[in-house]
């Protein structure tokens, strides 16, 4: 089962850096519920799922995400990921930059018979906004 669900987990990864709505939805159940640390509400079923995904794709239309690591447990997958992209849409209320965004996250699934039909998304919002421009670079101390 674990080697099923990495499997499961590559094809997911792939189905995103596709675009293809259709193609992603076909890996969720139509009661999924998810949170987003980027969203204000749950996504809920495939209309919420949509609605995310057209908004990401909308900002960052060359939004790519590599899988880093995984560990499996059970029905659960949890992801860890980079994600990369140009910002060339609003997202969150923030115009576009033109500025190249790299973002690294987790994502932690529950596949039952088959589909996600839980999700949750927990990512570097404070490293994205950076990569725009908008909040100021961490600074690095050196010890002596």
């Amino acid at each position: 089962m674990t080697s099923d669900l990495a499997t499961y987990a590559d094809r997911i990864t792939q189905a995103w850096n596709s675009h293809d709505i259709e193609r992603v939805l076909s890996f969720y159940s139509a009661d999924y519920v998810a949170s987003d640390i980027g969203q204000a509400a749950l996504q809920r079923g495939h209309q919420g799922l949509r609605d995310m995904l057209e908004a990401y794709w909308r900002a960052f239309p060359d939004l790519q995400f590599k899988v880093t690591d995984r560990v499996i447990e059970g029905s659960c997958v949890a992801i860890a990921w980079l994600a990369a992209g140009t910002h060339q849409g609003t997202i969150m209320n923030i115009p576009p930059t033109g500025h190249l965004v790299e973002v690294r996250g987790i994502s932690v699934i529950d596949v039952q018979d088959g589909l996600v039909v839980r999700g949750q998304y927990i990512w570097d919002l404070a490293g994205m906004l950076r990569h725009m421009g908008l909040l100021p670079e961490l600074q690095t101390t050196e010890r002596t």
